[in-house]
């Protein structure tokens, strides 16, 4: 797909949702949380390991 199409279609489904909805861009906090937790879940065990062996 058009790369210039996907961004159109992201567009409309963030303005489908109204301001006072998106908990995020209300709260920063609450995203640099998120934020974390995903970067543990998706990387983190292994960053652990690599700090063990050095």
């Amino acid at each position: 797909m058009d790369p210039e199409r996907q961004r159109e279609i992201a567009r409309k489904g963030g303005a489908s949702v109204p301001s006072e909805k998106r908990s995020f861009s209300q709260d920063r906090s609450l995203a640099a949380q998120a934020g974390r937790k995903g970067g543990e879940a998706s990387h983190g065990s292994r960053n652990k390991d690599d700090r063990s062996a050095g």
